[in-house]
């Protein structure tokens, strides 16, 4: 009986041996798809240009003043960007400044100066609409209607801008000086003029020191789009972390300074386009809308 099991157990042992293991109903593997030589491959990305462009009619110093001036103002927002990111409303200065808003709108803004499609933004130092050379200290504008990515820099701003290492010297002040004093803060100021980084949302809802801080307080969802606030910010908490680390160099408000949280008139009829509302910076400079 013993003998006739074990034949058995070695016959179906062989013949499982010797059975061969079928492969799977279907061996077909869809293959990945493969681009068509003939087209593009899809980029995002491709066209995006963060860095602004330099008219041909600045020559060579004043386009390494411009583009040295250029790079202050992308240092400063993104400081501010940075300084609204680790401290959000905790930061006294953004209390300050933005009251009890929400802080992702001006970081939005600010980094939108860093990172926004610079693509046909042109800065230039020739002056195709005379304004330069018929209205008394003009220190560069907007061309509005005239070509919207593009603005002027007039020789005047060459001759009165400060780089910001000279920030809290030679009594400069954030509260008693003029906030254009420096290029990263004027060509700030001229970057929120341009749609392509505005979109057409920032505007001049109050101006001066005063100004900002009323609004602050009294409308703080207009602050995020005053362009003096994001100016005066910017400078403010770049003078406390980084010029003067800790002291900064705030000042005190000037006695008797004029200040409106409606700035815009229509004293003026620009010869940019036809622009009809114009707004007169502390430095003289005059932007026409």
């Amino acid at each position: 009986m013993m003998v006739k099991s074990t034949a058995t157990a070695l016959l179906l042992l062989c013949g499982a041996i010797a059975s061969p293991i079928l492969p799977p109903a279907s061996t077909e593997v869809d293959s990945a798809p493969k681009p068509d030589d003939s087209a593009s491959i899809y980029d995002w990305a491709e066209g995006w240009t963060k860095d602004y462009t330099i008219h041909p009619s600045c020559n060579s110093t004043l386009r390494r003043q411009l583009r040295e001036g250029l790079d202050e103002a992308v240092a400063l927002a993104e400081h501010a960007r940075d300084h609204l990111l680790k401290f959000g409303a905790e930061s006294d200065f953004v209390q300050k400044y933005f009251g009890n808003g929400s802080t992702a709108p001006p970081v939005g803004w600010y980094d939108r100066i860093v990172n926004a499609d610079k693509t046909g933004v042109v800065f230039r130092c020739d002056d195709p609409d005379r304004n330069c050379a018929t209205q008394d200290q003009w220190a560069g504008h907007w061309r509005g209607a005239n070509a919207t990515l593009e603005t002027v820099i007039c020789p005047l701003s060459f001759a009165i801008r400060r780089p910001l290492s000279s920030v809290c010297n030679l009594g400069y002040t954030v509260a008693g000086s003029k906030v254009e004093t420096f290029w990263a803060t004027d060509l700030m100021h001229r970057l929120l003029h341009v749609p392509r980084v505005s979109e057409g949302v920032v505007e001049h809802y109050a101006e001066d020191y005063a100004g900002v801080l009323e609004l602050a307080q009294e409308d703080p969802t207009k602050s995020p789009v005053n362009s003096d606030t994001l100016q005066y910010f910017a400078i403010d908490v770049y003078a406390y972390d980084v010029a003067a680390p800790g002291v900064g160099c705030t000042g005190g408000e000037v006695e008797g300074e004029e200040h409106s949280l409606e700035t815009s008139t229509d004293n003026a009829t620009a010869a940019n386009g036809g622009a009809k509302e114009c707004h007169t910076h502390d430095d003289g400079d005059v932007h026409c809308d």
